[in-house]
């Protein structure tokens, strides 16, 4: 049953509520920590994109459309339609030979809000290159390029980059591919429903891939690493959590927002993951409770910590920008 993770205070008082899940695993299947049930299930939205990306790489696509690293961290990215976003998924797009007509992620507002204001405010409207899933969306493409696979459809569960895609979350996970549900995210994509500790299990092995015997694997995870925490500003952006956190520790970890309140951490080198899952899909109520469970942890030390909520700021605040409470961890 989920528990108590995170409080809304207002004047010091509790006003909300979330309660959510917590697991860390390592890579012998040892759970090293746990809040509510490691068995919670549900989608692994965009936690998932770091795993989406590996048959592009597997199949030589970095050498072959001279990848560089920040471009591959957008396409594991839920970046913020920021102007450098944008700018890198156009080149990004036409380093593998398609155009913003070929997505099929749909529009969308941009992540980061004064994003989304100036769009607003030039009166101009959203298009894909705004929205978040655009750098997995061109890996997709990019997958299909490389293969020579038809690009029509190339989101739907059937077509065969996507059963690729879907092997590889099975084998990481550790979850047989008949018990994994698969849904459709807000772009269109694919998703994964399995338990919580499938998912840690998964950043687990992303902290530590050289377990795998499948050393093409191991290779292409390594890459993962290092483009997503070499370059994190292009993985979410300004004031996110997963920049912010990636930026503070220096790459000692790395992690990865999934929507409607998934979040997924590797400890780099450590063959250590983590998985939560807020109840009720609050975003933002993520911040508190992961910083309070990593410094707990002794994954961050109280330095770290303190940028960490100076950078994120968790007070609430009125329409006066009068600061009028905070969420803060419950546990």
């Amino acid at each position: 049953m989920s528990i108590e993770l995170a409080y809304a205070l207002r004047n010091g008082k509790v006003e909300n509520i979330y309660r959510g899940d917590i697991v860390v695993v390592n890579v012998k299947d040892e759970v090293l920590f746990e809040l509510g049930s490691r068995f919670k299930k549900t989608y692994w939205r965009s936690s998932a994109k770091p795993f989406q990306v590996l048959p592009f790489i597997e199949a030589g696509g970095l050498e072959r459309y001279k990848i560089k690293g920040e471009e591959l961290a957008l396409m594991c990215s839920s970046h913020g339609g920021e102007t450098g976003h944008l700018d890198a998924v156009r080149v990004l797009l036409d380093k593998i030979g398609f155009e913003e007509s070929d997505l099929h992620c749909g529009s969308a507002p941009p992540m980061y809000w004064p994003a989304a204001k100036e769009v607003l405010r030039n009166q101009k409207d959203y298009t894909q290159y705004h929205n978040c899933c655009s750098g997995k969306h061109s890996g997709m493409l990019a997958i299909a390029a490389i293969k020579g696979y038809k690009t029509a459809y190339y989101e739907a569960i059937e077509h065969p980059l996507q059963q690729e895609v879907l092997d590889i979350a099975s084998e990481l996970a550790g979850i047989k591919k008949e018990d994994i549900g698969v849904g459709v995210d807000g772009c269109g994509a694919p998703i994964f429903y399995m338990p919580i500790l499938n998912m840690a299990k998964a950043y687990a092995i992303l902290s530590k891939p050289e377990i795998l015997e499948n050393k093409k694997r191991c290779q292409a995870m390594q890459q993962v690493v290092g483009a997503m925490t070499a370059n994190p500003w292009y993985v979410a952006g300004t004031r996110r959590l997963d920049t912010i956190l990636m930026e503070v520790t220096k790459g000692r970890l790395l992690a990865k927002l999934g929507a409607d309140g998934v979040y997924c951490v590797s400890i780099v080198g450590k063959g250590i993951g983590l998985a939560l899952k807020i109840e009720c899909g609050e975003i933002k109520v993520i911040e508190p409770v992961i910083i309070e469970l990593l410094r707990r942890l002794e994954y961050i030390d109280h330095q770290e910590e303190q940028e960490m909520i100076n950078r994120l700021d968790l007070s609430i605040y009125n329409h006066r920008k009068e600061m009028i409470g905070e969420l803060k961890a419950g546990f």
